[in-house]
């Protein structure tokens, strides 16, 4: 399944809700309910392969709590509603990306540890000029 599937998948099994928004809208925003929220949860994924869904569990963090997606910034419900199901596909897209692969731990190569030890030398002799006379001197 390609993440644009899972995420229409998810926004049909999803709890829509909306609410009054603030912002700009003048008389029309103290009518209209504008702001729009998307409320996933574990049950949400009972259709998709198990693969898919432990992925998606462990990415989301539904595991600890409900993903609350809401947008108000728009006048329309419509648009609003877009803004989320962006938002929603990029969030599984995250999430069923494959995991970066670990950095193998490598040596230090003979230049990189000749170009330290000369610097630690040019350093120690910068801090041994700062240093006052001694008494023999």
């Amino acid at each position: 399944m390609t993440p644009r599937r899972v995420a229409e998948h998810l926004a049909a099994r999803g709890r829509w809700g909306s609410s009054r928004s603030s912002g700009p809208g003048g008389q029309r925003r103290d009518h209209a309910e504008t702001r729009v929220e998307l409320t996933l949860t574990e049950e949400d994924l009972v259709d998709l392969p198990a693969r898919i869904a432990q992925r998606l569990v462990a990415g989301l963090r539904l595991d600890e709590r409900p993903l609350r997606l809401r947008c108000g910034t728009e006048r329309s419900r419509e648009q609003n509603r877009g803004i989320v199901e962006r938002r929603l596909l990029s969030r599984v897209e995250a999430a069923l990306a494959p995991p970066a692969p670990a950095r193998r731990p490598t040596r230090p190569t003979l230049g990189s540890r000749q170009r330290r030890l000369a610097a630690k030398r040019l350093r120690s002799d910068v801090k041994s000029t700062r240093r006052s006379p001694s008494a023999d001197d």
